[in-house]
């Protein structure tokens, strides 16, 4: 039931991995792509609660609860995907990303919803650590896919505004994994209708209050965990959209000293400047390619973190609350080494770390808070949790990380010192978290 996360995470990875190097390629200065990054979680902001809404209140006769939504934002997101590395200008590619992660929130939140409809209660950590195991996969291998087709021989140079076609098959795969892995989950796994399918429809009918009215009074009356959760979400999320953002500039100058050329600077009628142009644009693709293989290790070292704690989890009690905390710090340590310790053999190291707290974070809140919702509102709960998601990203790409990382240098690598920072805030505010169900489950 989770397989169909293997395609959503290639859907992440790629446009985490490689939206920023396209908008470079097109164009967009190092200050400005936080900003074009704001139709992400703006969309995420109004999707994910009126899915979660909606799910909570559909049953389908063949598809059931879960997968109508599974389906619909698997087909969108790999139109998405397959037409987003050709777009031709800046604003295309930042309106293809705002329908990408719009689709790909159709998909993912009742995928969460669907793991705490189907498992018991002692059973919940086990799922979502599985869940994210399996995203552990798929953000490794999306990650590393432009640098493998490179390897097969597709060349990584390209012309002033023109994405390599490295990147194009990437994204092509991306698009069939995205709706392959969907399709797996949605014909080899069932949902349990309700008991009375003709009282739910009638219960349906007769509710006045609309999903506005229902979202806003659930935010209003959310548990004390949940808020308490959703602190530690914002500094976690805050730190990851740092990275999304900011990782291809901060590291192809900081780490591999190969920056994107600024086409303003070459005089493209003297042959000499445009060959310069040419080496320097094929140095930053080439180095863009490393930093998203290295990106990739954060999603296999979040796999073995995964795996492990699955095993465990299946047979003994999990300590949520220190588990989280420890992870998160580990992150952040991650993220200040690539500062201070810019070796290009190295930045494995300093990924796996920050992909422990991405374990970490795609598991345990959502354990965490899966005690503290009643079964019948647990779509409507989740998608609200994700305001904690994206309210931080919002945040940071309307001025926020620029903001914070101007304090410290001109410098984008200091936007990664902001996450590391961020995500050690995110670490310590676990203390917040008191109540012995949530820390751990005992069966």
């Amino acid at each position: 039931m989770s397989f169909g996360f293997l395609g959503i995470q290639f859907g992440y990875a790629l446009q985490g991995g490689f939206m920023s190097r396209i908008f470079q390629t097109l164009g967009a200065s190092t200050d400005d792509i936080p900003l074009l990054w704001v139709a992400a979680p703006l969309t995420g902001l109004i999707v994910q609660p009126i899915i979660g809404y909606l799910s909570d209140r559909t049953w389908h006769s063949k598809l059931g609860r879960r997968r109508p939504y599974f389906l619909v934002g698997a087909i969108l997101s790999s139109l998405a995907l397959l037409i987003m590395p050709h777009s031709p200008i800046l604003w295309m590619a930042a309106g293809l990303l705002w329908i990408l992660d719009a689709s790909i929130n159709i998909s993912m939140e009742p995928f969460r919803a669907l793991v705490a409809d189907k498992l018991p209660e002692q059973q919940r950590t086990y799922g979502f650590v599985v869940q994210t195991l399996i995203i552990g996969i798929g953000t490794w291998v999306a990650s590393n896919l432009p640098w493998f087709i490179s390897t097969l021989g597709v060349s990584d140079a390209a012309g002033p505004g023109i994405i390599p076609l490295s990147v194009k098959l990437a994204f092509a795969i991306g698009a069939i994994v995205f709706l392959g892995s969907i399709l797996y989950t949605i014909f080899t796994t069932s949902e349990t209708p309700p008991k009375n399918i003709e009282a739910f429809k009638k219960k349906i009918k007769e509710e006045n209050s609309g999903a506005a009215k229902e979202i806003f009074q659930n935010i209003f009356k959310m548990p004390k965990t949940m808020f308490k959760l959703g602190v530690i979400q914002f500094f976690s999320w805050f730190a990851f959209f740092s990275m999304w953002s900011l990782a291809n500039p901060a590291l192809t100058e900081h780490v591999f000293d190969s920056p994107a050329p600024i086409e303003q600077n070459f005089d493209f009628k003297v042959l000499a400047q445009s060959t310069a142009f040419d080496k320097q644009n094929e140095s930053f693709q080439k180095a863009s390619n490393l930093v998203g293989a290295n990106m990739g290790v954060y999603g296999l070292s979040s796999m073995a973190f995964a795996l492990l704690l699955t095993f465990y989890s299946s047979k003994k009690t999990v300590n949520r609350k220190y588990l989280h905390m420890v992870s998160l710090a580990l992150g952040g340590i991650g993220f200040l080494m690539m500062y201070f310790v810019p070796d290009p053999e190295l930045l494995w190291l300093w990924f796996s770390l920050v992909g422990i707290s991405w374990g970490s974070i795609l598991s345990m809140p959502y354990a965490m808070l899966s005690s503290t919702i009643a079964p019948e509102k647990m779509g409507i709960m989740m998608g609200i949790f994700n305001m904690f998601i994206v309210i931080p990203q919002i945040v940071a790409a309307l001025g926020g990380v620029n903001f914070l990382y101007g304090l410290m240098g001109e410098a984008p690598i200091f936007a990664l010192v902001v996450a590391g920072l961020s995500l050690l805030i995110s670490a310590f505010s676990n203390l917040l978290i008191t109540e012995k169900n949530v820390i751990s489950y005992d069966s």
